[in-house]
């Protein structure tokens, strides 16, 4: 109970930093212009905005696991696991702020995958791996794979405001609910440490007189760090499925992923580049306004990690059914989202 408790403080506590660091790296980003404009067609805002509210975020979730090790007894092994996300969260926030300070241009994606390369080569090198997958050079090389591609799911995803960072913290929370009965406490207070940082900055992002955006610093920054702390956990004693929760918490930017490439690709395009086949926009498209559909992917995603939950604590029957349900379902909403005329 003492760790529930202690886990609820992170939260708050980050939560509480983010909402009070935002509207201070707001001031620094109008004093040196640190904008993002609506430069291209490809952008969702129209007026010139405040970015880099990436700064906030890392603080606030670096700062509190910081604070953590101090006033809490950790077992052997948390701290070095803690470390990494914090050393490799620092290295994808640094390429996310030259990115953010390069645009509107930014930078090209071959240098940006290359550092998130790196990155998730740390935590390889801490330790921090897929464990259930054989042999061990497979396991490497999708461990690397999962990373950078989580890393880029929530910048990719994060075309309205408050859907990254909403997304980001419903997942972090989906990690500390399914790691809370093993007791991995740096999946646990990391995940805490995130769930906190993403919500103090959603009030900042949805404001229409102070709007904020979070920037590749942020987006990026909150993709690497779940990737890591997906890596963290056993997720179940009750059956082999169980270790595919995280695909479950972090479907919907999983899926808008693999969505908006499987379009680019059919139309003859790179699915490197961006374009405007976003799940999201697709649903505005069809008369939903961006505050609801910010809240139904919200819903969306708490419903997924709830489910995550029972995967990890059913029999492999029941898991199994749950993950065909969802397959069907996901494959219906594509279907129905491909029909819709982008223009």
């Amino acid at each position: 109970m003492s760790n529930i408790r202690l886990y609820l403080i992170a939260i708050a506590c980050a939560a509480g930093i983010t909402l009070a660091l935002t509207p201070l790296v707001r001031l620094l980003a109008l004093r040196y212009g640190w904008m993002d404009a609506p430069a291209s067609e490809l952008k969702t805002h129209k007026v010139t905005t405040p970015s880099l509210g990436g700064i906030a975020i890392f603080s606030s979730f670096a700062l509190i696991l910081l604070l953590l090790r101090f006033f809490t007894q950790f077992p052997t092994g948390t701290l070095r696991s803690l470390r990494a996300l914090i050393v490799g969260g620092g290295l994808v926030f640094l390429l996310g702020m030259v990115d953010d300070l390069k645009k509107p241009q930014g930078l090209h994606f071959k240098p940006k995958f290359g550092v998130q390369l790196v990155a998730a080569m740390l935590l390889l090198f801490f330790g921090m791996r897929i464990n259930f997958i054989k042999p061990d050079y497979l396991a490497v090389g999708l461990t690397l794979l999962w990373v950078v591609g989580i890393t880029n799911a929530f910048n990719i995803i994060d075309i309205m405001d408050g859907l990254s960072s909403s997304q980001a913290a419903v997942a972090a929370l989906g990690f500390l609910m399914i790691s809370m009965p093993s007791e991995e406490l740096y999946v646990n207070f990391a995940s805490a440490a995130l769930a906190g940082a993403a919500l103090g900055f959603v009030p900042w992002n949805v404001s229409s007189r102070s709007k904020i955006f979070m920037g590749d610093s942020g987006a990026m920054t909150l993709g690497f760090v779940l990737a890591g702390i997906s890596l963290g956990t056993r997720y179940s004693d009750s059956n082999d499925l169980g270790v595919f929760a995280p695909l479950l918490i972090l479907l919907v930017p999983m899926y808008d992923t693999f969505f908006v490439m499987f379009l680019r690709m059919r139309a003859g395009q790179s699915p490197f580049l961006g374009s405007k086949d976003h799940f999201a926009l697709r649903l505005e498209r069809l008369g939903y306004t961006r505050d609801k559909i910010v809240i139904m992917a919200g819903a969306a995603a708490a419903f997924l990690g709830f489910c995550a939950f029972l995967v990890t604590q059913l029999n492999v029957v029941w898991a199994l059914c749950i993950y065909l349900i969802i397959l069907i379902e996901v494959l219906v909403l594509s279907k129905a989202l491909a029909k819709v005329v982008m223009k």
